[in-house]
């Protein structure tokens, strides 16, 4: 673990003494090899934990999120170059400070076995983010998206850090490996129990997000810069998920909690895909559709079985990689254009022919077209839940119906129809972009060949 988060912290001080000239080239081609390196991380193992220390330790569910957070950074850095091309080099050397300070973070939080740890960690991603959303962001509301953001974070994680101080009164210990040694067997009438696992349970259903408490995040989404987006949409939605892998397998669940988040979850995934459908903002088209991937993968985790926690993971790994290439394409029309909206940058694929091949390859993938690794996510977590309950096949029919009208829709009012007047003149993508793209989707077509790394 140390070999990863050692040169992750190092590069701070490559951040913030290398030349203005070598800036960029030194710290996207610092977080690239740690990146690589993190790679080795994949390595299936039936050993319940890997690399296991006092505080940390990657297991099967961790390892997949722990690479992909890693694979990540250059990503980011690369993708921010031009949006702060003509910045003065004291605010490019904060911005990239600022999203390498989110790392060593997320890192811990993924691999932690210690609950209080993990809370921390958890907590502290918030404040680099919110300085990213608040500081970057394009538009006058940032300070209210950030607002937002922190208000349901916060409000939603003060239970869970209560009932984390509850669980060590009970168990006398917080590390993962002896709380599952020590199952919690509460009094069967009470009614701390149902309360107990809603508070833990609240937290992550609010940074998933759950829909009803999903508004903060096409907010912090469409304010965001392209960087805070990725961060948002890639690793700060997977920390929701994998909260609730970890709590589901600790605490039986009682059906009074399970069906109302099932039923959430799926509704949610239903009509956060109607409302992409007439959205006119790009950016909050591609958050909302987050919102209803994450529906189907808190579905998943709540009904705990193999298939669906491996379906799960698998669909969080690749949708992390596809709205992540999603953001990034809405960012390159976004600096020719200077507008989100959708009639202002219709009409692309005549100007930028290659962009419109990397658009149509990531919206085929969004919407889970075989051979990618989301058509596999996507039919094990909808056979888990038929088998759980041949009704919800309904909604996750529906929702999937839905998922390929609006990734049609974005793909064919972006790039098809006549090109609007006010577009004169473009700048031609740049090699930059095109290497962005591919370190995006090469994954992503590379998984569907040995699932199992992330199953």
């Amino acid at each position: 673990m140390l070999k990863i988060i050692i040169p992750t912290i190092m590069l701070l001080p490559t951040a913030l003494l290398s030349p203005t000239k070598f800036l960029w080239t030194n710290t996207t081609s610092h977080s690239l090899l740690i990146a690589l390196i993190s790679l080795h991380w994949l390595t299936p193992s039936y050993l319940p934990y890997k690399n296991l220390t006092q505080w940390t330790g990657a297991d099967q569910i961790s390892s997949p999120l722990l690479t992909l957070s890693c694979w990540l950074l250059p990503l980011m850095i690369l993708a921010s170059q031009n949006h702060l091309q003509h910045e003065p080099p004291t605010r490019k050397r904060t911005f990239i400070t600022t999203i390498i300070m989110v790392q060593p973070f997320i890192i811990l939080a993924f691999s932690a076995t210690e609950l209080t740890m993990f809370y921390i960690s958890f907590e502290a991603t918030l404040i680099p983010t919110l300085i990213l959303i608040t500081r970057w962001g394009n538009q006058p509301e940032r300070l209210s998206a950030g607002i937002y953001l922190l208000l349901y974070t916060l409000i939603s994680s003060l239970p869970l850090l209560v009932t984390l101080l509850h669980l060590h009164t009970q168990t006398g210990s917080l590390y993962l490996p002896m709380i599952k040694l020590t199952p919690l067997t509460p009094p069967t009438d009470s009614w701390t129990t149902p309360l107990t696992n809603l508070a833990l349970l609240l937290a992550f259903m609010v940074k998933a997000p759950l829909y009803g408490v999903h508004l903060w995040l096409p907010k912090a989404h469409v304010e965001a810069p392209i960087a805070g987006s990725m961060l948002l949409a890639a690793l700060l939605l997977k920390l929701g998920g994998y909260g609730i892998m970890r709590i589901t397998l600790l605490t039986n669940y009682s059906e009074l909690l399970l069906y109302p988040f099932l039923i959430l979850a799926l509704w949610g995934a239903l009509m956060t895909s109607s409302i992409c459908l007439r959205q006119t903002d790009l950016k909050a088209l591609i958050a909302y559709s987050s919102v209803s991937h994450m529906g189907l993968v808190i579905a998943a985790t709540m009904i705990q079985t193999n298939w669906s926690f491996s379906g799960a993971m698998i669909l969080m790994i690749s949708h992390g990689l596809t709205s992540s290439m999603l953001f990034c394409l809405a960012n390159t029309n976004y600096e020719r254009t200077h507008s989100r909206i959708l009639l202002l940058t219709r009409g692309l694929q005549p100007l930028l022919p290659l962009m419109a091949t990397w658009w149509l390859l990531a919206n085929l993938t969004n919407m889970a077209l075989p051979p990618t690794t989301n058509l596999m996510a996507e039919l094990t977590i909808m056979i888990s839940l038929f088998n759980w309950s041949p009704l919800t096949l309904l909604l996750t029919g529906t929702a999937t119906l839905l998922t390929a009208s609006y990734t049609l829709f974005m793909f064919l009012t972006t790039q098809r129809g006549p090109l609007p007047s006010h577009i004169t003149t473009t700048q031609n993508s740049s090699t930059r972009e095109h290497i962005l793209m591919a370190l995006h989707i090469i994954p992503l077509l590379l998984l569907i060949l040995k699932p199992e790394l992330i199953a």
